[in-house]
């Protein structure tokens, strides 16, 4: 079985295939407005994948700047805005520590399951590469506006849990002055079939087993929501 790593930069057509059926609620969209204005807004999505957050937020916002490092991932991120018919958006590949962006440029910065691999993929430098991360999300955005994060705290969970190799990272953001909030961001399946062949696709066996012994065509998520005003 591919690896999340390597999902990521060779499957984004099954990536894509798999986050489009989650958050069926909308919660992701109502949680951001919660939190800030995203109307006439200048937007950085970090780790955007194939679009999801981008996309979702290009309607509503002036600009939206989506980053990941695959391009594959980008690939499906910019079929998704071509079809759109959207003019408003650029995908480019860079990483969280050193995008291409002039400094105080942007209004918000969003980003979705992705920055706290820099802790994951990083263990043993890991604070080193949050806090040059942090640096330059101080660098690019304007005094006063607003990092958002999402973050996962249990897939096939329905309530949240502090998952083992993301305890670090959790503490870190708390430790730097986040604020946070949980969400459900289920996913909602056409059918069985489909749900443990995706969910195995991406998460493993386990909760692939989990999915099938359920019989859950609705795959619960617990999904933590960060944010820190500069």
């Amino acid at each position: 079985m591919a690896t999340q790593e390597e999902i990521y930069k060779t499957e984004g057509d099954k990536y894509e295939a798999l986050i489009a059926r989650e958050d069926y609620q909308e919660n992701i969209l109502k949680t951001l407005r919660e939190i800030a204005s995203i109307e006439n807004r200048l937007v950085l999505d970090l780790g955007a994948g194939t679009g999801r957050f981008a996309c979702m937020l290009a309607p509503h916002v002036t600009r939206v700047h989506a980053f990941d490092i695959s391009e594959e991932m980008l690939r499906v991120c910019r079929d998704k805005f071509i079809a759109s018919r959207k003019i408003n958006w650029q995908v480019d590949i860079a990483d969280h520590r050193k995008l291409p962006v002039a400094d105080h440029s942007a209004d918000l910065v969003v980003s979705g399951w992705s920055v706290s691999y820099l802790a994951v993929w990083n263990p043993e430098t890991w604070r080193a590469e949050l806090e040059t991360w942090l640096g330059e999300m101080k660098r690019v955005l304007r005094p006063g506006s607003f990092i958002i994060l999402f973050e996962s705290l249990g897939t096939g969970n329905e309530s949240p849990i502090w998952l083992e190799h993301l305890k670090e990272f959790y503490s870190w953001l708390d430790e730097i002055g986040f604020q946070n909030k949980w969400i459900r961001t289920d996913y909602q399946f056409a059918s069985l079939q489909e749900a443990e062949e995706l969910s195995r696709s991406f998460f493993g066996d386990e909760l692939g087993n989990k999915v099938r012994d359920n019989k859950w065509v609705i795959l619960p998520e617990c999904t933590g929501v960060w944010w820190l005003q500069i």
